[in-house]
């Protein structure tokens, strides 16, 4: 999207839009993806998971094991996937399918 002045040009749809109307339009599309847990649960950002299975961390030379509780996830848009934080290990990104809500 380009600006001029005070309306914002969407090149999705080729109009001119209000920048509240921008706003909105994006706000809309990107909340269309339900990440679901492995046992179908609907997971939201911030919510705890704890893993299903043992998993090897590529590239950190760890495993985490069964059982070990993840807090406030963030999701990334993918339907499969969860962005998280553990001590140690910068950047994990883990399936959906391997966690379930807390």
């Amino acid at each position: 999207m380009s600006t001029e002045g005070d309306y914002v040009y969407d090149e999705a749809t080729g109009e001119w839009l209000s920048p509240e109307d921008a706003a909105a339009r994006k706000a809309e599309a990107g909340s269309g993806v339900e990440v679901r847990d492995a046992l179908g649960n609907l997971l939201q950002d911030g919510d705890s998971v704890t893993l299903i299975k043992d998993l090897t961390v590529k590239g950190a030379g760890q495993t985490l094991k069964r059982g070990t509780v993840i807090k406030t996830i963030r999701l990334t848009g993918d339907a499969q996937e969860i962005d998280c934080r553990y001590p140690g290990i910068k950047g994990l990104v883990l399936r959906a399918e391997f966690v379930k809500k807390v």
